[in-house]
């Protein structure tokens, strides 16, 4: 836009040639004077310089507008296949450029309001005098301000309308519309010096463009959609003259009133016509338009089409938690504006195109899983159903979707349950929602701690039931003790598993509660938690992760799209990327604007990621998930963990494919009324509630199996998956007491196997199995048997003969029941004697215990057959080209 240098006199128009006017003239002169003396020392340049430095918010080119926020059903073309959810403003306005305007509409706006537009500097005094002396006469009224001085005006409301404190607002508001000649003149200074930086297409279509008409509708292209479902170019004559007519004063010539009996349908909307027609009679008067368009005009009825525009997020349906949550990001993340104020100012200035991650054949498919196994209400359980799924690698949304009706309206929400304002798969900064526990879902996060550790899958802990767990490991808090709690720290797995001693792998298939206890006695709670934030789980009231042993078994309040990301890192070898939802933000000028990026950590080495998927996928092959996992199709590797917490009030079934990551949940969103899932009593649709997760979750999945495809994770390496061989310590003869710590320091779990006859002293240890000096895993039981005194050892009697060999086992202490075998023998001095005893020499019986000896019969060996004559000259060998038989 070109500058424009305007004189003195042009700015002022002929102001002092009107200073002998009546006493109305002359409360315009008083607001006029103080630009005249100011001007006065400029008489050299004849320019208004010191109207150069213009507020910023004066900008023709910035309006708050209306914003769009799209869907799509490809990820990779978001723009070209567009489905619109919802459109918000807290203005109804499109800005739109001057040649999208029809010139009748401009025509009639300088007509009706300013007839000397083209002519003036920003103030027309002769205009303004004319129009005071019309209203006060009773004529039609013209306003007594410029086209550019409403325009200035009206930007000084908008500065108002955006600040988020209502007191400083509406004082904003009073000092923008006050009737005071000091108002007036510094609106008219402003004007000036608009006049002098813009030029008058600019200025009257600035002016089109942030006009009030009527209600939330603002500018020229929004009212032509929503008084007669056109646009700003296309409006008819009368038309635009009934627009324009609004302007001036909207409560009374707005035509969404059907019933008003000043201005409604019934007297043909007399109130706007009679405006409307004056316009006419202007726009013929300043030759705008010819007799005949006039007279065409004026016999045109008033006839509104009312095209109430999709507004807020209750219009996108099924989407309409998503669009909710668009809107918080908007709001929320600094990459829209540094603080909160900038971020809500350019919320409400608006005109943005945003194209956002949402996968609509997914979530359609989300939706009607939801829908067929999970009520909106249930009785008095305000039961909750949520469905949250990210794209594995770029933190895309593609599904997010509840079991409820969206609506912010207070009253509306009173009808029913159904009715939520409250997004459940978000955080509360992004929905109101606190979370919820996630169950044996966290439970995958200790799993990549112990890995971490060096600690592998097949390594055993102590899984045994129990209240006194002892001390836990805590770098950050110190040494824990739940021993004394009350009620005390006594976690059972939900199936009653009876298992002493699980390995990582069996805990994590089965979701065994007490084994993963267990690891979590040899690491280090705080490490814990670490590794969960490393995969970006944190709670979503935004407070700190709780560490304690209980929240080894999921007791963190927890977002489900949080969840979601994680599981999404998981399956994509340990490299978590935060959740986006946005993918392209098109300005009102078609700039691409900044938008919020996903951030990937490498959350744990892939190495420990092939650990935890190779974990993971037995729990969908043969552990807990096993529903979900054969209910899908096509069914592509995958990985899951499923989660219930205390009283079944929550189930959880998480999983992934390498592409994408779906966290399914039936869960209470409110009261102490909910119930078990597990019970027969409460069944969803004729089925049970527990089960609804793998009813929902493979819908969901095959869904994206079908769509996104998925590949082969890596194998994990043995060392991850087969714990270390150590040798087992011979303890034999050594206290109880001390074969306990000898064996807990090589890493064994021991186990009082109780007394066993022996020959050593009594309370010492007889003998363990595995037995001392064999190799056994890290973690294994040890079953360590004592001595009752009572036993005596086989002596040796190998080489003896028969005789001998009976004499002395039959003989005191030993008092043995022998038997033979004979065993053959080519070896003449094995011939009659002792070649083997069972049990063997040197091990422990009792007397008159049953050995048995093993006697040698010799038997004469084979004669060697004759030799083969040697072959004839040139005869074949038998061999083969040389090679020796080989085979190559």
């Amino acid at each position: 836009m070109s500058a424009k240098n305007r004189t003195v006199s042009g700015a002022l128009g002929g102001f002092l040639g009107l200073v002998g006017m009546s006493a109305v003239a002359g409360i315009l002169v008083t607001a006029a004077v103080a630009p005249a003396v100011a001007l006065s020392g400029m008489a050299a340049t004849n320019t208004i310089n010191v109207f150069d430095s213009l507020p910023e918010y004066l900008s023709i080119d910035r309006l708050a507008q209306k914003s769009n926020i799209y869907a799509s059903t490809n990820a990779e073309d978001p723009v070209g296949t567009r489905v619109l959810l919802a459109s918000f403003y807290e203005q109804n306005r499109v800005d739109v450029p001057s040649d999208a305007i029809s010139q009748f509409a401009k025509d009639a706006a300088i007509a009706g309001e300013d007839p000397r537009f083209m002519e003036h500097g920003g103030v027309d005094i002769q205009s303004s005098f004319n129009g005071a002396v019309q209203t006060l006469a009773g004529g039609e009224t013209r306003g007594g301000s410029s086209i550019t001085q409403q325009y200035v005006k009206n930007v000084l409301i908008q500065k108002c309308a955006v600040m988020t404190d209502a007191d400083e607002a509406a004082a904003c508001y009073d000092d923008a519309t006050k009737p005071t000649a000091d108002r007036k003149l510094r609106e008219m200074r402003l004007a000036i010096g608009i006049e002098k930086k813009y030029e008058k297409a600019d200025i009257l279509r600035g002016y089109l463009n942030i006009a009030g008409y009527g209600g939330t509708v603002y500018g020229i292209e929004a009212a032509a959609s929503y008084y007669f479902n056109t646009t700003a170019l296309a409006l008819t004559l009368p038309q635009a003259a009934s627009l324009v007519s609004i302007v001036n004063n909207p409560v009374k010539f707005q035509l969404d009133r059907p019933a008003s009996e000043t201005n409604g349908a019934a007297n043909g909307y007399a109130n706007n016509k009679s405006r409307r027609d004056y316009i006419l009679k202007e726009m013929l008067k300043y030759d705008k338009i010819a007799q005949a368009d006039y007279d065409a005009a004026v016999a045109t009825p008033v006839e509104p089409v009312i095209t109430v525009p999709s507004t807020g997020c209750q219009t996108a349906g099924d989407n309409a938690f998503f669009c909710d949550y668009v809107i918080k990001i908007l709001k929320n993340d600094v990459t829209f504006g540094a603080t909160e104020e900038e971020r809500l100012a350019n919320f409400a200035q608006g005109g943005f195109n945003v194209y956002t991650t949402l996968d609509l054949d997914l979530q359609s498919t989300a939706v009607a899983a939801l829908n067929a196994n999970v009520p909106k209400t249930y009785n008095d359980w305000n039961i909750g159903g949520v469905v949250s799924s990210v794209q594995v690698g770029t933190g895309n949304v593609l599904v997010m979707t509840q079991n409820k009706d969206y609506s912010q309206d207070p009253d509306v929400q009173a009808t029913g349950a159904n009715y939520t304002s409250l997004n459940y798969n978000t955080d509360f900064a992004y929905g109101g929602s606190s979370g919820f526990q996630p169950g044996s879902t966290y439970k995958v996060f200790t799993l990549a701690e112990w890995l971490k550790e060096g600690h592998a899958l097949t390594e055993r802990v102590d899984s045994r039931r129990k209240s006194n767990w002892g001390n836990f490991q805590d770098s950050c808090l110190g040494v824990r003790n739940y021993d004394n709690d009350v009620p005390p720290f006594n976690p059972r797995n939900d199936s009653n598993e009876a298992g002493t001693n699980y390995s990582a792998l069996q805990s994590t298939t089965g979701s065994i509660n007490t084994g993963f206890i267990g690891m979590a006695k040899k690491l280090d709670l705080c490490g814990i938690r670490k590794t969960a934030e490393l995969f970006g789980v944190h709670r979503a009231d935004g407070t700190d992760l709780k560490q304690g042993a209980a929240s080894v078994l999921g007791t963190n309040e927890i977002a489900p799209l949080t969840m979601a990301a994680a599981f999404a890192g998981i399956a994509n070898n340990g490299m978590t990327c935060t959740p986006v939802a946005i993918t392209k933000m098109i300005s009102s000028d078609g700039t691409e604007l900044p938008i919020p990026a996903s951030t990937c950590t490498q959350s744990v080495e892939p190495g420990v990621a092939a650990g935890m998927q190779y974990a993971m996928k037995t729990v969908m092959t043969n552990g807990t998930a096993t529903a979900s996992n054969r209910n899908t199709s096509p069914r592509l590797p995958m990985i899951g963990k499923t989660g219930t917490t205390d009283g079944a009030k929550d189930t959880w079934m998480s999983g992934a494919t390498t592409k994408v990551a779906t966290v399914v949940g039936v869960v209470n969103v409110g009261g102490n009324n909910y119930k078990n899932q597990r019970s027969g009593r409460n069944n969803l649709f004729g089925k049970q509630a527990a089960t609804a997760r793998h009813r929902i979750w493979p819908i969901v999945m095959s869904a994206a199996n079908a769509k996104y495809g998925g590949d082969d994770f890596p194998e994990a390496s043995s060392n991850v998956i087969n714990a270390v061989s150590v040798p087992v310590p011979d303890v034999r003869g050594k206290s109880m007491a001390e074969a306990k710590t000898t064996l807990e320091a090589a890493g064994f779990l021991f186990v009082d196997g109780g007394a066993t006859s022996s020959e050593l002293p009594a309370g010492t240890v007889a003998s363990t199995d595995p037995a001392g000096g064999s190799a056994s895993t890290r973690g294994a039981t040890v079953t360590a048997s004592s001595s009752d005194g009572t036993g005596v050892t086989i002596p040796s009697v190998i080489g003896k003969n028969e005789a001998d060999a009976r004499s002395t086992l039959t003989a005191a202490p030993f008092g043995f029941t022998v038997a033979k075998t004979e065993q053959p023998t080519t070896n003449k001095a094995q011939d009659g004697k002792v070649m083997a005893i069972q049990p063997g020499e040197g091990t422990a019986g009792r007397p008159g215990d049953a050995v048995t000896i093993v006697i040698g019969k010799y038997t004469a060996p084979a004669p060697a057959p004759a030799p083969a004559p040697a072959p004839a000259p040139g005869q074949d060998d038998g061999g083969n080209n040389g090679n020796n038989g080989q085979n190559e």
